[in-house]
């Protein structure tokens, strides 16, 4: 790929007019150590975790067995969404990523709010995962408290990421490995019981016709798990932070776009569809613990324990590439005067180790929470996280709709292209905003978007105040040197 021109669309103040083989910003450069095989499993990383291992009885509970309907038109909106990010990652990585490029398309204002937005999402999210995993552990082995196992995690987690990137990619590769084993495993255990390998006597298909039928809720229970579902992606998009500290991000990007969300798609609808052949959709076991439901079912009821280690590795995984991605993206903030400048500063490692610090803060203070409120915090971490997902995904496909038409205008060189564009953008705009009015029918949920949309108002404003400070003190900057 040829490095792109000081006018390329894709390209944001600070960044480097370099070969794109350098995450530079504001003179600053991090490592470029991380590899492909580190890309492909930090993204199944982040999106196999607890939407896959706990929420999917959910999205079984809102739609039946038709729950795998709301997967694939989930799933076909999300694989736009990361075939849009990765053609502007391709053409321009930056470890700000959605966020440069809603700056580059719509103004720093919205680059301020969708990178911070993110950010708060993600340092609930740690905080979160970082509960989940001690409240989990202390079911299975309940000889520490929560708040110590809790805090435990944030220290060691956060070690890893002072590490360097390479060292922090290949724990990262082998912690999500782990996990990916366990549903793999999981789904040959699943076909073997229903072609009649294991103690239990097969189901067949009687439990998607029965109890209902493949649809006992009707279009609206596929509405309704389409809604559930949604949020269960979250988390494949930080492929697009990490590829800019690849050697090779525009190759690497596209490689791993094209295959990691059908990999993905596998996992969670081939788990699903096990779950809805093996048992009842309304089996009150399947809302608690589905995948111990199934094994349990199919005459293997020891594996729960194991099952249960497992998804507390599932959750720590993905608490490590969220810290990652948070830390980050903070960096690429401050490097565009969005952010304090001082968390720009690097380590002899190329560690932010300022952006690591301040991304890892919540989630400490969720150590105290766990120690005052152990049983309420979970829910309420959750809560707050709400449907920032959301936001990301609209800016996503906004920006590129805009950047793409701004590069065939200018005739720059696209090294990987989205799907039928314009119309897959509109189509999953058209989906998202569907899932948003879904949404505001449900109370928990439209008090959730309602926040969240108060919450992107808010940094919208103070975002074009930062700019705007911004821009006069690089006016007097200019001035005095003149």
């Amino acid at each position: 790929m040829t490095p792109p021109s000081t006018g390329s669309s894709y390209v944001v103040s600070g960044a480097s007019q370099d070969a794109p083989t350098v995450t530079k910003h504001a003179g600053v450069n991090l490592g470029t150590s991380m590899k492909a095989r580190h890309l492909v499993m930090m993204s199944l990383g982040s999106a196999i975790g607890a939407g896959l291992f706990v929420g999917s009885g959910a999205g079984i509970a809102a739609a039946g067995p038709a729950v795998l309907v709301s997967y694939v038109i989930a799933g076909l909106v999300v694989i736009l969404v990361m075939r849009s990010l990765g053609e502007m990652v391709a053409h321009h990585p930056a470890s700000g990523a959605f966020s440069v490029y809603a700056e580059r398309a719509l103004g720093p204002a919205a680059g301020f709010m969708v990178g911070w937005l993110w950010w708060i999402q993600l340092c609930l999210v740690i905080a979160a995962e970082a509960t989940a995993s001690a409240q989990l552990l202390v079911e299975l082995w309940p000889a520490l408290p929560q708040w110590f196992l809790a805090l435990v995690f944030m220290v060691v987690f956060t070690a890893i990421n002072l590490m360097g990137v390479g060292k922090f990619g290949e724990f990262e590769f082998w912690f999500s490995m782990l996990k990916v084993g366990a549903v793999v495993a999981f789904l040959i255990i699943g076909v073997v019981f229903l072609l009649g390998g294991t103690p239990a006597d097969p189901p067949g298909l009687a439990n998607l016709t029965e109890h209902g039928g493949f649809m006992p809720m009707g279009i609206a229970g596929i509405a309704a798990g389409l809604l559930v579902v949604a949020f269960a992606f979250g988390g494949i998009e930080i492929v697009a932070v990490a590829a800019a500290e690849t050697a090779d991000p525009a190759r690497n990007v596209s490689r791993v776009i094209r295959t990691i969300v059908w990999r993905i798609l596998l996992f969670y609808m081939g788990s699903v569809a096990l779950m809805v052949i093996a048992l009842p959709w309304d089996s009150e076991s399947l809302g608690t613990s589905p995948f111990v439901a199934v094994l349990d079912r199919a005459g293997l009821p020891g594996l729960g324990a194991i099952l249960g280690l497992i998804i507390v590795i599932a959750l720590l995984s993905s608490l490590n590439a969220n810290l990652y991605g948070a830390s980050r993206m903070v960096f690429s903030l401050s490097s565009r005067g969005l952010a304090p400048r001082a968390l720009t500063k690097v380590n002899a490692r190329q560690v932010p180790v300022a952006a690591v610090l301040t991304s890892t803060a919540f989630g400490f203070v969720a150590v105290l929470l766990n120690y005052l409120w152990a049983e309420a915090i979970l829910g309420i971490l959750l809560n707050i996280v709400g449907s920032t997902l959301i936001v990301t995904w609209l800016a996503t496909l906004i920006s590129h709709l805009i950047l793409r038409r701004r590069a065939e205008r200018n005739g720059e060189h696209l090294p990987m292209r989205g799907w039928g564009f314009p119309f897959t953008n509109w189509f999953a705009l058209l989906v998202v905003a569907v899932i948003v009015g879904l949404g505001l029918t449900v109370p928990d949920v439209r008090f959730q978007i309602l926040a969240t949309a108060l919450l992107v108002v808010a940094l919208l404003i103070v975002g074009h105040l930062v700019a705007r400070l911004e821009r006069l003190r690089a006016g007097e900057t200019r001035q005095a040197t003149r």
